[in-house]
């Protein structure tokens, strides 16, 4: 006890030995006194704290039953002044009693505009003292958290209460730390406190505008986003955001103003989109916002040192972020520009890339690029991801210096997925990790057909970590219900299967697109690289996941381009593997079946409103754009394959396939067949008569002859009928 004050020993012992709450009151003056010296350690102001009782402040502070000779807001603010003092303290600041005083401190806050409060408003601010000490220690966010803090405190600031600043930083505080779990399945009280931070960060031309823009990131970067999105109709704060950040990029602006409102542009793109910049239908917050990030990109990774380009890494994230949604959002040619505004906008982002590109170079060459500081790991995962959406659409720049980065490119994407695949096959605990490898596949697509780029991949072996992509993709493309516990089974066997929620849905969806590019890459490497997907074990592994996986995918429209993709790639690898495969393979022949079937169901009459015209049919229309090259191509490898493979000319005899094009065709008005499909049709049944003597028959059978007059098709009718 030596390191309490005789004075301190002297208060406490008063304190515990007062008769009356009028005695007791009276003591806490002195309290107040020796809690503000410099002498009073932790251990004499917790000494105080528990002499006076936690209960008598509560009473103080709370109830109505207080002696006449002073007023109750006098002894609140005695007992708040005290409060704020051992607040200060972490041991007294998570307290159980500190901890237990929050509802008390929270309805002071909430009745800052009670006519109580006019000619005292010292109290309110000593309970938002309290409560932001409370919130500094993690039992305290806790706490506020299941008190209802942040909601109480969205209220109070959408009413414009008295010292909403404090809310606000106290909603900023705990959003901080509890991300999403901060809001409620109700997006009412989210959408009127951003609704009302956004009227004042339009209307404020002061410097406390750009605070705002911190506190509007801070917020809009922790909102369920599935939530907040789908009720926005009637909500009005996305325009306010976008007159309020127009009014700023408009403006001249320095360093201090530009990184709050990058930030905020950053997290509003990622919540609502790329279309919030087009909220007036004009092209020129578009242009504007492009250039400043490119501009902002360059300067900061222009000849710097690497530790300072690092120190800047949150304001270039944020850069990279805007860039990529409109390289993203240009590459789909929604934007209408012209000759001189495409050539503007390409010189800022090619000096910005030129500038990125420098930076990672230098980052694979010095040790950093070893750190195993997560703030530092984030920074270079995101340089690559931004330089990968680049190499997306700019297909000819920087090949040389791209090549010779491309394994430290490899390295850090691969990293970043294999974060990923851990993170879901645990706990999923904390931030899901970005997988730059899913998102350098649209690169890859481009990269895979230049010889130089194609072996850096094979010499550092990155196609045996693309099938291992593959297999994680369909893992979650192909939803399965979760395995039930063998104790469970008969009580839940009647129940119907989960539906996936939507979160599950936006996953299975990116993985389906995933597993598209995928094909495509591995399709370029089986056509450019005919002898190492000839001879390769992982060539034969990946035909082995296609065969095995293809027949297991549900016939639904959402699979129908990934469907068509794994049936082509699986085609393609068979011309290449042929003498691999044996013809009682079950599995291999499920495979055929569903190839067979992506392709035999591409056309028919049936659907069409005149019963002589061969039409798309409808379940593939919708998807006509991303197939239409795919099922040609998947027609003209069957076509390759046939000889190779006799046997499979047997699944077309079997199945119906050659007799139900011939009897469709039969149908089809003369001169409206198109000539490629006339062709594809041709081509396939022409190399079926020459694999299988039995073909003849059936397609005889199927009035061919009327088929090979109406349509001219010669080559054919010669192999059925000679000359």
């Amino acid at each position: 006890m030596a390191e309490i004050p005789d004075a301190v020993k002297k208060c406490a012992g008063m304190l515990k030995g007062t008769k009356s709450d009028t005695e007791k009151f009276a003591a806490l003056f002195m309290v107040t006194k020796l809690v503000k010296g410099k002498d009073c350690t932790v251990a004499a102001k917790k000494l105080l704290f528990e002499a006076i009782g936690f209960n008598f402040l509560k009473k103080l502070l709370s109830s109505k039953d207080l002696p006449n000779d002073c007023p109750p807001l006098v002894y609140k603010s005695v007992a708040l002044s005290i409060l704020t003092c051992f607040c200060q303290e972490e041991e007294l600041a998570t307290h159980k009693d500190m901890l237990e005083a929050i509802p008390t401190l929270l309805e002071i806050v909430e009745t800052a505009d009670d006519d109580d409060y006019d000619d005292n408003l010292i109290v309110v601010s000593e309970a938002y003292s309290c409560l932001k000490s409370i919130a500094t220690y993690e039992p305290g966010q806790n706490a506020l958290l299941a008190m209802g803090a942040i909601p109480k405190m969205s209220q109070i600031y959408s009413a414009q209460s008295f010292q909403t600043d404090e809310a606000l930083h106290l909603i900023v505080l705990l959003v901080d730390k509890f991300g999403a779990e901060s809001w409620s399945d109700d997006p009412k009280p989210f959408h009127a406190l951003v609704q009302r931070i956004a009227l004042d960060m339009e209307t404020d031309h002061s410097e406390r505008k750009y605070d705002l823009c911190k506190v509007l990131s801070s917020i809009l970067k922790t909102c369920r986003r599935d939530v907040v999105f789908n009720s926005l109709e009637g909500e009005i704060w996305p325009e306010s955001l976008f007159k309020g950040c127009g009014d700023i990029l408009k403006s001249k602006i320095g360093p201090k103003q530009r990184e709050p409102t990058l930030q905020l542009i950053a997290t509003i793109l990622q919540v609502l989109g790329i279309q919030w910049v087009f909220m007036d239908e004009q092209k020129s917050f578009f242009l504007v916002l492009l250039g400043l990030a490119a501009i902002e990109v360059r300067m900061q990774m222009d000849e710097k040192k690497l530790e300072t380009t690092f120190k800047n890494s949150d304001l270039l994230t944020n850069c990279f972020v805007i860039l990529e949604l409109c390289i993203k959002h240009m590459a789909s040619d929604q934007v209408d520009l012209d000759a001189k505004e495409k050539q503007t906008t390409y010189t800022a982002l090619k000096g910005a890339f030129n500038q990125v590109l420098a930076v990672l170079t230098r980052v694979s060459n010095d040790k950093i690029k070893d750190s195993d500081k997560p703030r530092e790991r984030k920074f270079i995962f995101a340089i690559v991801r931004i330089l990968s959406a680049w190499l997306a659409q700019e297909t000819t720049a920087m090949r040389p210096a791209i090549y010779k980065l491309l394994p430290f490119m490899f390295k850090v994407a691969n990293e970043s997925f294999h974060s990923l695949k851990t993170w879901r096959a645990g706990s999923r605990e904390g931030e899901q990790p970005v997988d730059v490898l899913r998102i350098m596949l649209p690169a890859l697509c481009h990269l895979a057909v230049e010889d130089d780029a194609r072996k850096v991949i094979f010499t550092f072996k990155q196609d045996e970590v693309l099938l291992e992509l593959l297999e994680f993709y369909f893992s979650i493309a192909h939803y399965k219900r979760p395995p039930v516990p063998r104790a469970e089974r008969l009580k839940r066997m009647n129940e119907p299967d989960p539906v996936p929620t939507p979160k599950q849905l936006e996953e299975m969806k990116d993985a389906r697109e995933a597993i598209v590019s995928l094909c495509n890459i591995l399709m370029n490497f089986t056509v450019l690289e005919p002898k190492r997907a000839e001879d390769s074990p992982l060539f034969a592994s990946i035909l082995k996941f296609v065969v095995e996986n293809l027949p297991e995918l549900k016939d639904t429209s959402d699979n129908l381009v990934m469907n068509g993709h794994l049936s082509v790639l699986g085609l393609l690898l068979l011309k290449q593997q042929a003498h691999k495969v044996k013809k009682n393979d079950f599995s291999f022949c499920r495979y055929l079946q569903a190839t067979i079937r992506f392709l035999w169901d591409a056309y028919n009459i049936d659907e069409s409103i005149d019963p002589t015209a061969l039409v798309v049919s409808i379940a593939y229309k919708e998807h006509w754009m991303e197939i239409s090259e795919l099922w040609f191509l998947g027609m003209q490898t069957m076509c390759g394959v046939l000889p190779l493979v006799p046997w499979i000319s047997e699944f077309a005899i079997e199945s119906g396939w050659a007799e139900g094009i011939v009897q469709t065709l039969k149908k089809v008005k003369i001169g409206t067949l198109p000539a490629n499909v006339k062709s594809a049709y041709e081509d396939f049944l022409s190399q079926l008569v020459d694999v299988n003597a039995d073909v003849v028959a059936v397609l005889k059978k199927a009035d061919a002859l009327r088929v090979c007059r109406n349509h001219r098709m010669m080559d054919l009718g010669k192999k059925l009928f000679g000359d």
